[in-house]
């Protein structure tokens, strides 16, 4: 019978293992990526859903505002269109239940809302949230229809905080202004506006890119109200530019 021999090298049960100290540096190391990495992907994941949203929510609202031309005629010809009013003490008179009934009747119906809330907002007035499929929603400001507010994400987290804190962060400034049926002011201030769809909020805006920023009453820029920022991300074909001054965030 042929016998077979085998050797056995002393290394042969020798498992190479990492100490106590190396698996520890190599945790620490993925940690530090991970620090900086994690919020870099997130913060480019907001600004994605944002453009996203916002250029999905600009064109759902004028093709329902186009469709609601064919049955209902010309804007001008609509009562939709709420006014400011004042009490007797010259204070904004809420106008949520009346801006509701007339956007149930000529743009609600070309729309698909999945919900609709009445929430208390940042200065403690009553706002109506309208939702779409998305997960994004927007309301109308609280004195009156033409002004509207969209908000990407999170919605009833933002609007419990005051304006000066979420413009061009957490909430766009829209306007739906086709024609001046109120005359407040100049045809002039509202050129951006007249005519059109729902746009960006560019009441009294020059044409030049940098009051965009810089408009002591509209601007952008940190500290300013912030009603231009989403016009700074529509010129920009709905995506936000490098210069963009204001971090988003939800």
């Amino acid at each position: 019978m042929r016998k077979i021999f085998q050797y056995k090298s002393e290394f042969t049960n020798y498992k190479t293992a990492f100490t106590l100290s190396e698996i520890l540096i190599s945790i620490l190391i993925i940690g530090i990526v991970a620090a900086l990495l994690i919020p870099a992907i997130i913060q480019k994941y907001t600004y994605k859903m944002t453009e996203t949203r916002l250029a999905r929510f600009y064109s759902l609202i004028n093709q329902a505002i186009s469709m609601s031309i064919i049955d209902n005629g010309a804007p001008e010809t609509w009562d939709y269109w709420i006014s400011d009013e004042y009490d007797d003490e010259d204070n904004l008179l809420n106008q949520n239940e009346a801006t509701d009934v007339a956007f149930q009747k000529y743009l609600a119906p070309y729309l698909k809302i999945i919900d609709k809330r009445e929430v208390i907002d940042g200065d403690g007035d009553k706002r109506i949230l309208y939702y779409l499929a998305d997960g994004s929603a927007f309301a109308y400001v609280r004195h009156q229809i033409r002004d509207w507010e969209f908000f990407p994400h999170k919605a009833e987290k933002c609007i419990v905080l005051k304006k000066v804190d979420t413009a061009g962060i957490c909430r766009f400034c829209f306007e739906f202004y086709p024609v001046n049926v109120s005359n407040m002011g100049s045809d002039e201030l509202w050129k951006y506006l007249l005519n059109k769809g729902l746009e960006p909020s560019l009441h009294r805006w020059d044409g030049n890119l940098e009051t965009l920023f810089n408009s002591e009453r509209y601007g952008c820029n940190p500290g300013l109200s912030g009603s231009y920022c989403t016009a700074i991300i529509a010129l920009n074909s709905w995506k936000i530019p490098d210069n963009y001054p204001r971090k988003i965030k939800y």
